[in-house]
């Protein structure tokens, strides 16, 4: 059986937290800021777990990333 690789892809989205959870950005954050309210804006700050219907399928590409 060959060795898992790591998606170097989803490895760049995802952070692993000091408990162990998997945390995301949020998305919207990129360009058109201008319209959007600061309220708004100020949530897309924050990194967020992922979902527990995402997460076997992330572990999965992650492989064997810590």
């Amino acid at each position: 059986m060959p060795k898992l690789k790591t998606h170097k892809g989803m490895a760049k989205r995802i952070k692993l937290s000091a408990s162990g959870k998997m945390l995301r950005r949020k998305s919207h954050r990129s360009h058109l800021l201008a319209h959007k309210q600061t309220k708004t804006k100020r949530t897309y700050v924050q990194d967020i777990e992922i979902s527990k219907g995402d997460a076997a399928v992330v572990k999965k590409m992650l492989g064997t990333y810590k």
